[in-house]
C-alpha cells in the first residue's frame, strides 16, 4: 500500500460506540487498491483498538510488538454505500484476535475469497514497515519503526459496485500501489542522516486527468550550488567517519534527496526519508531511521518539513532557510539552522539604509515565506527610522512574463533610486534579465544574502544594470581538502549515484554512457569517451576559497555529529576516555534534538557553533559590493554586521571603497527634499510620510536642524530670528533716560523741582510782605517742599526696575502726595476758619494756629505712612517681566505686589483731595481780593481730574507707557497744585509789587 495522507485521518469509530478510556482508537479512511473493472474506487474504513496504550503520544508514536493488538473492527464501503458482503465477512463487524495469532490469521484468510495472497493479513504502517500477526522467528529482532498512526489492514476487495456477491477466485488481485521513487545519494551507516537539497530548482508542471496513474515528478534547472552542498555534506560525513575523536567506531550514513525547490516535493522527500526503504526484506530487522535531517534552502520548504517532522521531534538543521517564522519553537520545536534568521538580516538591511540616509526605497520580494516574512520584518525596522517603502513588487520563478513586466513597469514609473531585492536567486533572475533587456540603469540595488554572492547572476552583462549592488552575505570560509574531493566526482565510480550524470553533462559537456547501457542513435547529446576528468577544471564550482552557503552545510553536519557524540558517549567530543553509554540502536530523534540545543563547540576554523533558545546561530554578515575587475564581477567585502552578547548590533563599513553604479557620490533616494532650517515637514494627505511639504516655522519657534518634523518653541525670554533657525533674546523694554519719553519726563521733573526751590527762595526773600503773611508762610513753604519731592518722584520711575526702586517709587509717591494734600488741607481749613470768623479775635480762628496745622498735616500723612508700611511688609512691589504686551519684547516693570494696597494709597490721596475740594468750594465766594480758597478749589479740581483719568489710562496702557501715564499724572497734579496755589502769589510779588499791600490784600480801596 502507498503512504496515507494525513488529511485522510479521523478519530473515533463511525457506527461504533466511543472507545473505552483505556484504549487508543484510530479511525482511518484510505484509498484502497484501484480495481480494473468498472470505474469503481472502493474505500476501506476500519479501526485498531488495543488493550494497552501503544503510542507515546495520542496521535503519533512508536508502534510496539504485535501482541498489543486485541481487536479488529472493520466496515467495507464502496463510494459511500455499503459494500457487498464477502465470503465470511459481512459489511461490518468486529473480530477479536485469538491468543494464537496464526489461527486468527487463518480465520481472516479463510473469510476472504480464494486467491487472497498470504500477505493480505499483514498490518502495514505508512512508513512501509510490516507488522505481522505472527510471532517473529527465533533469533530475530521484533520489527519496530517510527511511523504515523495510519496503520491499516490489507484485505484485497474483489467485485464491482452493485454486485451482491464477490467475484470468483479467477479474478487476480491488483498489485499494491507504488511508493515514491526518488533518486538519491545513499550510503549505509550505523547512524543515518538525511539530506534534502534543491538540486533541480524548478518542477515541470503536469496536468492530471485522473484517468490514469499520475506520472512521476519531473524537475529541471540543475543547480550547481545545491549540488555542491550535497557534496559538502558527503565530504563532511566522510571526514567525521575518519576522525577518531568524533563518534569513534560509529559510522555515519546518509541519504540525500532532491526537493525540486517546491514544498510538495520537499514533503515527498521528507516522507521518504522518514520511512523504511522499499527494497528492504520484511524478514530483516528494520534499518535505522534517520536521526537528523539537513534541509532545506527555501523557507517555504523548511516550513513544510519542520511542520511535519516537528511533532516527531526529528531534528531538522537548515543551512539556508532564513524566515524569522521558523524561530517559533512552539510550532517548530525541532528546527535549527546554521544561517542567521531574517530577523537579524532585516536589522542589518535597515541599518544600511539608515547609514546612507535613504528615505524612499522600493522593494522586490519573492512570493513565498522567505520574501514575505523578510520584507515584513524589514518594513517594521525601517519605519523606526522614518523610511518609506514606495512599492512592493512580487516575483516568483514560476510567474508568467506578464507579471514580471508589471514589476518592471512599476520600477520604471517610480521615483526611487534605491531598490531592495529580497528574493531567492531563482526567483530574482527572470526580473534581472528583463531589467537588463529594457536597459534600466541609475538604480542602486540592495541585495539579500540569497543572491548577492551567486556566481550565475554575477556577470558582466548584469553589471550594466546591477553594478555596485550592496548586500549582506554569510561568512565565507575555505574548507581544506574539499577541492580534490570535488574534482574526484565521476559518474563511473558509482553508476547508481543520483544527479552525478546531470552534473557531468553540464560540467564536461558530454553524456556519460555506462557499460551495457543502450545508446540512442538519434540522441543529439555528445557521448563521453570515458577518459574525461575534472582535474584542474576552471569553474566556480571548484572555487572552495569563498564558501558561504556550503560552509553552512559543513557546520550543520558537524553540529549533528557533536550532538550525537554527546548523546552516545555522554560527554563532549575530544574528552577521554571515550566509552559509549548508549547503544546506537536505541537513539531516539527526540534525544538528538535535546542534545542539538545544547551543542557548543569551536570548529577547526575557530568559529563558535551553538544555537540560541530559538535554534538560531549568532548573527554575522559580511557587506558585499559588486565591483568590476578585469572584466569579471567580484564580490568585494567592505564591511561587517554582527551582534554582540548584549543583543546590540554593530555596523562597520568602508564607505570610501564602495563602487556606486549611479556615480561617485552616494545616491540620494527621497520622495521630498529635506526641509531646510527654519521650516518643518507638513504631511501631504494620501501620501507616505516621506512625501511632505516644507512650511516655515511660526514666529517664536525655530527649526535649527534640516528635516525637522516640528518647530521648537523658543524659551520665554527668547524669540525666533528672521530665518527661524535660532532663538535670540527678546528686546527688554523699560523707561530709560536715553529715550525721548524719559528725557522729557526728566526735564519736566527737574523743571518742576527747580520752580519749587525758586518759589521757596522767593517766599523766603519776601516773607515779610502782606501776600506771604496772608498765605500762611509756614504751610506754604512746607507745601513747596512737598511739591519739590513730588516733582522728583517721577525720576524713580525711570531706569531698570529693581527691588529698591520698585518699593521706593510707589511709597515715595504715596507719602509725598499725602503730605502735599495734607498741607493743602491745612491751608484750606485755615482759610475757611479765618474768613468765616465775623468777629475779630474769634476763638475759632485761634484754635487753628500753627500747632494745630502741624497736627493736621502730620496726622493725615501718618495714615498714609502706615498704609505704605503695611504694604511693604505684607506684599511689597517687586520688579517683574511682562510678556503679554508683545511676543518680541519683555517689559520690565514694577509689579505692585498687592493691587489692594496700591489702590488704597491712591484712594486715601483721593479722599484728602476731595475733602480739600469740598472745603475750598465752600469758601470760594469770600469777599477778599486775595481769596486763597478759589485757587485751592481750582488746584483740587485739576488734581482730581488728573487722577480720575489716570486710572483707566493706567490700566489700558501697555508696557513702559504705563509708567509714562503714572509719571504724567504725578507731574500734572503737582504742576496743577503749584500753578493754582503759588503762581498768583509769585505774580503779585514779582510782577505786580504795587498790589503786595495789606490794603489790597484785605480788599479795601
Amino acid at each position: 500500500m502507498g503512504h496515507i495522507p494525513s488529511s485522510h485521518l479521523r478519530t473515533g469509530q463511525p457506527g461504533v460506540g466511543p472507545s473505552r478510556p483505556d484504549r487508543v482508537s484510530t479511525h482511518l479512511q484510505l484509498p484502497y487498491i484501484r480495481q480494473r473493472f468498472g470505474q469503481a474506487l472502493p474505500f476501506l474504513f476500519f479501526s485498531l483498538n488495543t488493550e494497552n496504550k501503544i503510542f507515546e503520544r495520542h496521535d503519533f508514536g512508536r508502534l510496539q510488538h504485535h501482541q498489543n493488538l486485541r481487536r479488529v473492527w472493520y466496515r467495507l464501503h464502496f463510494q459511500g454505500r455499503p459494500a457487498p458482503p464477502l465470503r465470511g465477512l459481512q459489511g461490518s463487524g468486529t473480530r477479536w484476535l485469538s491468543p494464537d495469532p496464526k489461527g486468527e490469521l487463518r480465520n481472516l484468510q479463510a473469510a476472504a475469497p480464494r486467491g487472497t495472497p498470504p500477505e493480505s493479513g499483514l498490518f502495514h504502517s505508512s512508513s512501509g514497515c510490516p507488522l505481522r500477526l505472527v510471532q517473529p522467528a527465533a533469533g530475530t529482532t521484533p520489527c519496530t519503526c517510527w511511523a504515523s498512526i495510519t496503520y491499516h489492514l490489507r484485505l484485497p476487495l474483489h467485485g464491482s459496485v452493485g454486485a451482491s456477491q464477490a467475484k470468483s477466485s479467477s479474478v487476480k488481485p491488483s498489485p499494491p500501489s507504488r511508493r515514491f521513487h526518488m533518486p538519491s545519494l545513499f550510503k549505509q551507516g550505523d547512524i543515518m542522516i538525511g539530506g534534502i537539497f534543491p538540486v533541480f530548482n524548478k518542477e515541470i508542471s503536469n496536468t492530471y486527468t485522473f484517468e490514469r496513474e499520475p506520472p512521476g515528478v519531473k524537475c529541471a534547472g540543475f543547480d550547481l550550488r545545491a549540488f555542491q552542498c550535497t557534496q559538502v555534506m558527503i565530504f563532511s560525513i566522510e571526514e567525521i567517519n575518519k576522525d577518531p575523536a568524533l563518534l569513534p567506531n560509529i559510522s555515519l550514513g546518509y541519504k540525500i534527496l532532491n526537493s525540486c525547490s517546491t514544498p510538495t516535493n520537499t514533503l515527498r522527500a521528507a516522507l521518504t526519508l522518514a520511512g523504511r526503504p522499499e527494497e528492504t526484506e520484511s524478514t530483516l530487522a528494520c534499518p535505522p531511521a534517520i536521526s537528523a535531517l539537513i534541509a532545506e534552502s527555501g523557507s517555504s520548504q523548511s516550513l513544510v518539513v519542520a511542520g511535519m517532522l516537528g511533532p516527531f521531534q526529528v531534528p531538522i538543521v537548515s543551512y539556508f532557510s532564513t524566515c524569522a517564522c521558523l524561530s517559533n519553537k512552539l510550532k517548530y520545536p525541532s528546527f535549527f539552522r546554521t544561517i542567521p534568521s531574517d530577523y537579524f538580516q532585516a536589522k542589518a538591511l535597515a541599518a544600511l539604509v539608515k547609514h546612507f540616509g535613504w528615505q524612499w526605497i522600493g522593494v522586490i520580494q519573492s512570493d513565498n515565506d522567505y520574501g514575505r516574512n523578510g520584507i515584513l520584518a524589514f518594513s517594521e525596522e525601517v519605519k523606526k527610522f522614518g523610511v518609506c517603502v514606495a512599492f512592493v513588487g512580487t516575483i516568483l520563478r514560476t510567474y508568467t512574463m506578464d507579471k514580471i513586466l508589471n514589476v518592471v513597469e512599476m520600477i520604471k514609473q517610480s521615483t526611487v533610486k534605491v531598490i531592495l531585492g529580497f528574493a531567492a536567486e531563482g526567483d530574482f533572475y527572470p526580473l534581472m534579465k528583463e531589467v537588463i533587456k529594457q536597459n534600466i540603469t541609475g538604480i542602486q540595488w540592495i541585495a539579500s544574502e540569497a543572491w548577492i554572492t551567486v556566481s550565475r547572476i554575477s556577470t558582466p552583462e548584469t553589471y550594466q544594470s546591477f553594478g555596485g549592488a550592496l548586500g549582506f552575505a554569510l561568512q565565507k570560509m575555505a574548507i581544506p581538502n574539499l577541492k580534490p574531493f570535488l574534482e574526484g566526482i565521476s559518474p563511473y565510480k558509482d553508476p547508481s549515484a543520483a544527479f552525478v550524470r546531470d552534473f557531468w553533462e553540464i560540467m564536461v559537456g558530454c553524456r556519460p554512457v555506462l557499460p551495457g547501457e543502450y545508446i540512442d542513435a538519434e540522441a543529439t547529446n555528445v557521448i563521453c569517451k570515458g577518459n574525461e576528468t575534472l582535474m584542474n577544471f576552471q569553474n566556480v564550482f571548484f572555487n572552495v576559497t569563498q564558501l558561504r552557503e556550503t560552509y553552512n552545510v559543513h557546520k550543520a553536519v558537524y553540529a549533528i555529529a557533536h550532538a550525537l557524540h554527546q548523546l552516545v558517549f555522554c560527554q563532549p567530543a575530544g574528552e577521554k576516555p571515550v566509552k559509549p553509554c548508549l547503544n546506537v540502536s536505541e537513539i531516539q530523534p527526540k534525544q538528538v534534538t535535546e542534545h542539538l540545543q545544547r551543542v557548543n563547540f569551536k570548529n577547526e576554523f575557530g568559529d563558535h557553533i551553538y544555537f540560541d533558545k530559538n535554534g538560531d546561530p549568532p548573527a554575522s554578515y559580511d557587506i558585499i559590493n559588486w565591483q568590476l575587475s578585469d572584466g569579471q564581477v567580484e564580490h568585494v567585502t567592505l564591511g561587517h554586521f554582527a551582534s554582540d552578547t548584549n543583543g546590540d548590533y554593530k555596523l562597520s563599513i568602508q564607505e570610501e571603497h564602495i563602487v556606486w553604479r549611479t556615480g561617485n557620490m552616494v545616491p540620494r533616494s527621497v520622495c521630498s527634499d529635506v526641509c531646510p532650517v527654519g521650516t518643518r515637514k507638513a504631511q501631504i494627505k494620501g501620501k507616505p510620510i516621506c512625501c511632505f511639504d516644507c512650511i516655515p516655522c511660526a514666529d517664536g519657534t525655530i527649526a535649527n536642524l534640516t528635516g525637522a518634523a516640528d518647530c521648537t518653541p523658543c524659551p520665554q525670554e527668547f524669540w525666533s530670528n528672521e530665518r527661524k533657525d535660532h532663538c535670540i533674546p527678546k528686546t527688554v523694554e523699560f523707561l530709560t533716560y536715553h529715550e525721548p519719553m524719559g528725557i522729557a519726563i526728566t526735564v519736566v521733573s527737574i523743571l518742576g523741582a527747580s520752580l519749587s526751590l525758586a518759589t521757596i527762595m522767593v517766599f523766603f526773600h519776601y516773607r515779610e510782605t502782606p501776600v506771604i503773611k496772608a498765605s500762611n508762610s509756614e504751610l506754604s513753604c512746607f507745601l513747596l517742599f512737598c511739591l519739590f519731592l513730588c516733582f522728583l518722584c517721577p525720576l524713580t520711575f525711570i531706569g531698570r526696575p529693581t527691588v529698591w526702586t520698585c518699593m521706593l517709587r510707589h511709597t515715595v509717591f504715596g507719602v509725598t502726595f499725602a503730605l502735599c494734600i495734607s498741607c493743602v488741607l491745612g491751608k484750606t481749613i485755615v482759610v475757611v476758619t479765618a474768613f468765616k470768623a465775623t468777629v475779630p479775635g474769634n476763638k475759632i480762628a485761634r484754635k487753628f494756629g500753627p500747632a494745630q496745622q502741624r497736627i493736621i498735616v502730620f496726622s493725615c500723612t501718618l495714615i498714609q505712612i502706615v498704609i505704605c508700611i503695611l504694604w511693604l511688609e505684607l506684599k511689597p512691589p517687586f520688579p517683574d517681566m511682562v510678556f503679554r504686551y508683545s511676543n518680541k519684547k519683555i517689559v520690565l516693570e514694577c509689579n505692585t505686589g498687592s493691587e489692594a494696597a496700591f489702590y488704597a494709597v491712591l484712594g486715601y490721596i483721593g479722599l484728602l483731595a476731595i475733602t480739600c475740594l469740598v472745603l475750598a468750594f465752600l469758601a470760594r465766594k469770600l469777599p477778599d481780593n486775595f481769596n486763597e480758597a478759589k485757587f485751592i478749589t481750582f488746584s483740587m479740581l485739576i488734581f482730581c481730574t488728573v487722577w480720575i483719568t489716570f486710572i483707566p489710562a493706567y490700566i489700558s496702557s501697555p508696557g513702559k507707557f504705563t509708567v509714562a501715564v503714572e509719571t504724567f499724572a504725578i507731574l500734572s497734579s503737582a504742576f496743577g497744585l503749584f500753578i493754582c496755589i503759588f503762581a498768583p502769589k509769585c505774580y503779585i510779588i514779582l510782577i505786580k509789587p504795587e498790589k503786595n499791600t495789606k490794603r489790597h490784600v484785605m480788599g479795601k480801596n
